[in-house]
């Protein structure tokens, strides 16, 4: 029986960990994928107080062995199902290779990449078409490149990028770029960067790779732009849906959600991070709900009269 089970390893699901461990909660973490997150694939981190300048797997790895001094476990697997065990009670988490019991429940489980609708974007995935510069950016040195979205990752992947392409075009469709005002600037100062604004993508072509982008204009007119890769940057979708499968409420969006303690609508059900229904979604953001999270399971597991409906009552 554990005190606490994390289900997502990256950097919100280790930042609890590191706070429960320090409140001595025996503390399990669940992740089926990369250790770290989608953060690792972030190529510098700016805005983590205290650090400067970090890569985002350095920030991710340093993280987690610091929640690994507090000796908490974890596990590379991933999470089926958890079923709640009662009003107020214990929960059991049904893993690939296991299944574990636990008093209190964080999901930290993030989220992915929102894929491009426009006609050929799928078929053409990993032949052009790509969500990550910081992997495979480097494929394209010396070479026209797109990304495809208009916030802060946006314009993050495309200043990336200048440091590969011998020309980025960053393809926004609404009227103007919507990242961090210093990400604005750095965009609009770059040669390397050719900004296309009330441009919308409608199609991706290539027979074996991509090879261009078909964009309608504001005046609906279809303009093709040739280049050898895009990297779509248009936001994300929360992996909510273990969580709202045992009756966790998630909005429209179907992110995950939470009150100013992290808690959802389940006591002893907690959650922190991307797939949560917080608006600005920040690696430090999320640290701050995980870390809220952990002190309320803890506070959670050592409230008077708590009893496990298995029978098994708190020491």
């Amino acid at each position: 029986m554990y005190d606490l089970i994390i289900v997502g390893g990256g950097i919100c699901g280790f930042s609890a960990a590191m706070y429960a461990g320090r409140l001595g909660l025996k503390t399990l973490v669940l992740e089926g994928g990369v250790l770290g997150g989608t953060i690792t694939t972030t190529n510098i981190v700016e805005n983590w107080p205290g650090i400067k300048k970090i890569s985002g797997e350095d920030l991710a790895m340093q993280v987690i062995d610091h929640a690994k001094e507090y000796g908490i476990e974890v596990r590379n697997e991933w999470v089926r199902e958890v079923r709640a065990g009662g009003k107020k009670g214990c929960f059991t988490v049904l893993g690939e290779e296991g299944t574990y019991e636990s008093r209190t429940i964080i999901f930290a489980t993030g989220a992915k990449h929102r894929k491009h609708p426009a006609k050929g974007a799928e078929r053409l995935e990993n032949k052009g078409v790509h969500y990550c510069a910081l992997c495979d950016g480097p494929l394209y040195t010396g070479r026209e490149v797109a990304v495809i979205g208009g916030g802060d990752s946006a314009a993050k992947e495309a200043l990336l990028l200048t440091e590969y392409a011998s020309r980025v075009h960053l393809i926004v469709r609404g009227k103007a770029l919507r990242g961090e005002p210093v990400n604005n600037r750095r965009v609009l100062e770059n040669k390397k960067i050719a900004l296309h604004t009330e441009r919308e993508v409608m199609e991706m072509k290539g027979e074996k790779k991509l090879e261009s982008l078909i964009m309608k204009g504001p005046d609906g007119r279809l303009e093709e732009l040739p280049v050898a890769a895009a990297f779509i940057a248009i936001g994300i979708t929360p992996l909510s849906e273990v969580a709202e499968k045992m009756g966790v409420k998630v909005n429209k969006k179907k992110e995950i959600i939470i009150d100013r303690t992290s808690s959802t609508n389940i006591p002893g059900v907690f959650a922190c991070g991307d797939v949560t229904d917080t608006r600005f979604k920040q690696a430090i953001t999320g640290a701050g709900e995980a870390v809220t999270a952990a002190y309320w399971a803890y506070a959670h597991v050592n409230d008077e009269g708590y009893v496990c409906p298995h029978g098994e009552e708190k020491p």
